[in-house]
């Protein structure tokens, strides 16, 4: 094992200290956890029992010890992840793989993706018992940690017990950045223990680099989800010629086919009021089977009832995606209540619109409608992936609306000129071929770090 002077790094009493109380805190707030968790399971309650053991540490025992792990927070971290962990499967057949996610959703995306090939569970409480449980029972040669996720005891616990820790495609805003600094002396010393910063874009890497990371610990490996996005199945170029119905019996050749995919609350209410506009707008002669069509992704399965509801207050048709294989020509919208379904809405839409940007959560992933060729929408909050976005934009493939009426003229004029909106779609798909690369880069870090 190389590169691994940080072993002899010696926190100092405060810095310990800090740690210790803020174990303390947790042990404080985890009833209250536990509640909250419950009130969601009850349905499953005998399960989730079971499951919360995981929280504390009790995780089953891989076949095989001297894997890795991997721990991705949820559903985005998993799929981004996911390219990077099947290169590594592929190259060493023999090694074990473990992934551990925070959310039910993240959950079921690993199964989704890898079904029995890896071992899954819950990442415990961050707690120094439980992180110390986790990996004496999993006995991992290296872990990985997903973007963002910073947790105090799982890193210290690598650490101690000379485990390489080292954060793939990591992202760090400068509202994190402020946030870290304030709590310095919780954060900083996990900079220290940490052995290896993969950083996905220039503001990340700077933003670890002014928050006192050895650049000698620290690579700009660019983002893996350009890769994860290149590498979608059927991702040929959308010129709106597609005749092979692959989602609902939709195809991409009849109605211009809107997907809002991720949105959250008070997407949802810009997107049906675009959709009004441009059905009462005379300048745009629709017929029945050429009327636009949006496919509603909620970014949250909680939060599918209630946008159902708010369908049924409207005066649009609408059908939901569980109870339909395929979709009337008097449809409007499409609400798709299921989950990992969002890439084959993409693969028979003509726009995409991307939510977490209207609503302020710093904007989803953008380049997995860009792989479908798709111009793209979105709105001006897009933090948590400037890089890519910025890519996007200069190119011509995203534009930025910030309410209904920006969607509205948006969207009217793709639609009154084909060629436009297919020419910022193909745009977007150069951007990936352009871009790709970090997992070779990232391969080439973890290599520093673990032996095969």
């Amino acid at each position: 094992m190389s590169d691994a002077d940080h072993f002899s790094y010696k926190p100092s009493l405060l810095e310990e200290a800090c740690r210790w109380l803020y174990s303390l805190l947790l042990v404080v707030l985890i009833p209250l956890v536990y509640f909250q968790l419950a009130a969601k399971s009850k349905k499953e309650k005998s399960a989730y029992q079971s499951r919360f053991l995981e929280r504390i540490g009790f995780v089953p025992r891989p076949n095989q010890k001297n894997g890795y792990l991997f721990h991705c927070v949820s559903v985005g971290e998993v799929v981004a992840a996911s390219c990077l962990i099947k290169r590594i499967m592929a190259l060493n057949p023999s090694t074990h793989i473990t992934i551990t996610t925070t959310t039910a959703t993240g959950s079921a995306r690993v199964n989704a993706i890898f079904g029995d090939s890896v071992q899954h569970f819950y990442l415990p409480f961050d707690l120094p018992f439980s992180m110390n449980r986790l990996l004496k029972r999993v006995k991992p040669k290296a872990v990985f940690i997903t973007e963002v996720e910073l947790w105090p005891n799982l890193i210290h616990a690598c650490w101690s017990k000379h485990i390489p820790s080292i954060v793939i495609n990591a992202r760090m805003t400068e509202r994190s950045a402020k946030r870290y600094n304030k709590i310095g002396k919780l954060f900083l010393p996990m900079l220290s223990k940490v052995s290896h910063v993969c950083a996905q874009g220039q503001r990340d890497y700077d933003n670890y680099k002014l928050l006192g990371i050895n650049e000698d610990k620290l690579t700009l490996t660019n983002n893996i989800k350009f890769d994860q996005a290149a590498s979608v199945q059927g991702t040929g170029e959308n010129t709106g010629q597609n005749t092979q119905p692959t989602f609902l019996g939709l195809s991409s050749n009849a109605r211009p086919i809107l997907v809002a995919g991720s949105t959250h609350e008070g997407e949802e209410t810009v997107v049906i009021e675009t959709l009004l506009a441009l059905l009462n707008d005379d300048s745009l002669p629709f017929t029945a089977s050429t009327s636009p069509l949006v496919i509603i992704v909620p970014r949250h399965p909680e939060r599918f009832t209630h946008v159902e509801k708010m369908l049924e207050s409207t005066p649009l048709r609408f059908v939901k995606s569980s109870d339909s294989n395929s979709v009337a020509d008097d449809t409007n919208i499409v609400l798709l209540n299921e989950m990992g379904k969002l890439n084959s809405a993409y693969s028979v839409a003509t726009y995409a619109f991307v939510g977490g940007s209207i609503a302020d959560k710093g904007g989803h992933n953008a380049l997995e409608p860009a792989a479908f060729s798709l111009p793209i929408m979105m709105g001006p909050n897009r933090y948590n992936n400037p890089v890519i976005c910025e890519h996007l934009a200069e190119c011509g493939a995203l534009s930025i609306v910030t309410n209904a009426a920006d969607m509205t003229a948006c969207l009217k004029y793709w639609i009154q000129n084909p060629s436009a909106a297919a020419l910022a779609g193909s745009a977007g798909k150069e951007v990936l071929k352009q871009n790709s690369g970090a997992i070779d880069v990232t391969l080439k870090c973890i290599s520093k770090y673990v032996t095969h």
